[in-house]
Parts: structure tokens; C-alpha cells; sequence
């Protein structure tokens, strides 16, 4: 199912798509972002449907949902951009109060999100899966429990997407034999997906060589000060200048892709990694935090130069997996439970879709998405099939 929207005020467009449902519900993050299109919503949708199959577990409360998307062509900073994430709203509350459940993507915050539902008269974001829940008041109580919980400032809902993709890098390289202490990582964005991604990284004796904001590419040879980087960014992941080092080093944006690095995340924006960029790419894994930022064509010439990409739909799907495993009571809201859940699951599916990719000669998206397929004929088995 697609709609296409238009804001009546502003003459911008929005989109939601559907790509599958699951029990009558789709799951996928809204984004916004100027240039947004139909097309990109709609392969993102269909990301989402594998990226909730692929963490399917018979045994777990948490059935995975089925996959869909929203978007907005609107630059997040325009001043009009609130009031048109509130009317897209009023115009999408069919889907948001019976279909589709939301949250942070692109552009946007859970508690931009979180608001602008209530201005447009909505229970929750995610209130299409409440009739799917044993218990919605314990539910619900327990997933606010969750947002309200912080590690050293920052929310546990925007660190475990970037604990995720951290344990996604260190799970290649202790299979690959590469320790972790002293080896290389180059960042493309400070938000809320790569921040994280960067603390946890750090954390497990990596150098943070690298991070790439709006504003350019800030550099150390010898590591930035991650801690620091963090406490200094604004709303939008942009980090103020005053707080580098005198041996910080600030470069052009595109820097991030040709620092000496032996990890690479683009976690920012789409379709970011296409031929041209691939070449200048000389570190030896490219783990997506994005949403598909490595183009196919690009990613066939990655793998022809020995470079392994570690796909969106396993390095990036923690934050999903966490409100679902929260929400349904797979999970207590409690960090050091969320980590720990997030990493033996990470941990667990990169390992077999990197030991499946190399026995059967594909690459490693090849081998996630036959992963996610399967566990999608088993979800139909058991739930039907809403396509």
C-alpha cells in the first residue's frame, strides 16, 4: 500500500508505505529529510519487513511485525517543518491508530515524534500494537520505564541501536581474528545512531579515529575524545568546534571515507556509498548503521576488493528489536538487560549470516535477506500471510 500526502499549507509531500503486515500490524520509522521520495520510503519498507523477520524467535513474546515506512520532503530545520510532521500526522491517523506503528528515523526524534502525536490527537506512535499486547497497561508502563532510563546522559532508547552496530563491528573482526585494541574506525555521523556506535566502540578499545557531522569531518590519528565529541553536539548531532583538542583536526565532510581506518560506519543518510565513493574507501569492513547507504553497484565493487559490508537489515535493526522485546516483555527496562539482549542477538545472526555467506559464496546481504525470507514463511505459517 502507498499514499502520498500533501501538506495543504505548504504545498510539501509526505509518504507511508506498506510493504507487509504481520498479525494485521507493519512497523518502520518515519523520516524526514528535503528530496525525500515515494521510491526511497518504499524500499525502506521493504527493508523494515526483513529487518523485523530476521530477529524472529518462536520462543519469544515478541512476534516481529511486518515492514512499512514514512517520509516527509521537508529539511527538518525549516522553520514550517513541526507543523507539517503534526498535519502529515492527522492526515496518517488511520494508519498510525489501527496499522502502522512508528518512531525516530532520519531527521527526527523519538520525542519530536512523541509530541507531535499528541498535538495531532493520537495515543502513542506505536498504539496499533497495543491490541496485540497480553497486558497494554503493563506494557506501556514498562516501555516508558525503558525511555526514561539514562547511562552517562544519554537515553537508553539512543544507545542501543549504536550498541548494536558496535557488537555487529566487533563480531567481524573477532571473527576475522582483527583485536579490537588500537584497530581503526571512521564515522559518518553524530546522532543519535552514531554517537552511540562511537561510545560503544570506544568502550571495547577501538580508536575513533573519525567523525563526520553537517558541518565536515573532524580528525586524530591517535583518537578523538569520544566522551567529549558527545557532550558536545546539539539537537541535530552537529558538534561544536570549541570542544576539540588542539591535536583535532577539522577536514571537508567527505574526509571520513578515505581516513586510514580498518572499520567504516556510514551512519547518516541513504545512498551515500555509491562507484565513485567505494574508491576512495580503503578500510577493510563497511558495517551499515544507516538505512541502505551503500548503493548495489557500489557494494559489488566493494566485495570484488576484499572488503566486507555488514548489511542495515543485521547491524542496525537493535533499536527495533529493543522496543519490541521491551514492549512485549521479552526484556525488563533495565540497560544492562538491553545491551545484553542486543549483543547475544547481534552477535548471534552476524555470525551465521557471515559463516552462511562464505559457505554458499554470496555476499553477506544476500545471505541476511534468505535468512529473513525463511523466517518470514514461518511467520506466515503460524500467522498468516497479509502481503
Amino acid at each position: 500500500m502507498q499514499v502520498t500526502w500533501t501538506d495543504h499549507v505548504t504545498g510539501k509531500n509526505g509518504f507511508l508505505v506498506v510493504d507487509r503486515l504481520v498479525r494485521g500490524v507493519a512497523s518502520g520509522g518515519l523520516r524526514m529529510r528535503e528530496g525525500c521520495t515515494l521510491a526511497e520510503v518504499g524500499e525502506l519498507a521493504r527493508a523494515m519487513t526483513l529487518k523485523e523477520a530476521i530477529h524472529y524467535d518462536p520462543g519469544a513474546r515478541y512476534v516481529p511485525l511486518g515492514g512499512a515506512k514514512g517520509g516527509i520532503d521537508c529539511d527538518p530545520g525549516d522553520p514550517e517543518a513541526y507543523g507539517i510532521l503534526v498535519r502529515y500526522l492527522r492526515a496518517m491517523a488511520p494508519y498510525v491508530e489501527r496499522f502502522w506503528t512508528t518512531g525516530e528515523d532520519l531527521g527526527l526524534r523519538q520525542s519530536h515524534i512523541d509530541r507531535a502525536v499528541r498535538d495531532a490527537g493520537l495515543t502513542s506512535s506505536v498504539q496499533a500494537v497495543f491490541p496485540l499486547l497480553a497486558d497494554e497497561t503493563q506494557a506501556r508502563a514498562r516501555l516508558a520505564a525503558a525511555f526514561a532510563v539514562e547511562e552517562h546522559g544519554i537515553g537508553l532508547d539512543e544507545l542501543v541501536g549504536g550498541c548494536g552496530v558496535a557488537e555487529a563491528v566487533l563480531t567481524v573482526l573477532d571473527r576475522d581474528g582483527v583485536p579490537h585494541r588500537g584497530t581503526r574506525a571512521a564515522i559518518q555521523g553524530m546522532g543519535t545512531m552514531g554517537g552511540a556506535t562511537a561510545r560503544f566502540l570506544t568502550r571495547a578499545g577501538l580508536k575513533v579515529v573519525a567523525v563526520a557531522d553537517a558541518r565536515g569531518t573532524i580528525t586524530n590519528p591517535d583518537g578523538l575524545d569520544v566522551e567529549a565529541l558527545l557532550a558536545a553536539r546539539d539537537a541535530r548531532g552537529v558538534v561544536s568546534r570549541s570542544a576539540l583538542r588542539p591535536a583535532d583536526t577539522c577536514l571537508p565532510g567527505g574526509a571520513w571515507l578515505t581516513t586510514e581506518a580498518e572499520v567504516l560506519v556510514p551512519a547518516a543518510v541513504s545512498y551515500c556509498i555509491g562507484p565513485a565513493e567505494q574508491a576512495r574507501i580503503s578500510a577493510r569492513y563497511v558495517v551499515e548503521a544507516a538505512n541502505l547507504p551503500v548503493l548495489p553497484e557500489a557494494e559489488r565493487l566493494l566485495a570484488a576488493r576484499g572488503i566486507t559490508v555488514v548489511p542495515d537489515v543485521l547491524a542496525n535493526s537493535g533499536t527495533n528489536a529493543w522496543w519490541w522485546w521491551t514492549l512485549f516483555g521479552d526484556i525488563g527496562p533495565d540497560a544492562d538487560e538491553a545491551f545484553a539482549k542486543v549483543r547475544t542477538s547481534i552477535r548471534r545472526l552476524v555470525t551465521l549470516v557471515l559463516d552462511t555467506a562464505a559457505a554458499d559464496g554470496t555476499p553477506p546481504r544476500a545471505a541476511a535477506r534468505t535468512l529473513a525470507r525463511h523466517h518470514l514463511a514461518a511467520l506466515g505459517e503460524v500467522h498468516g500471510t497479509y502481503a
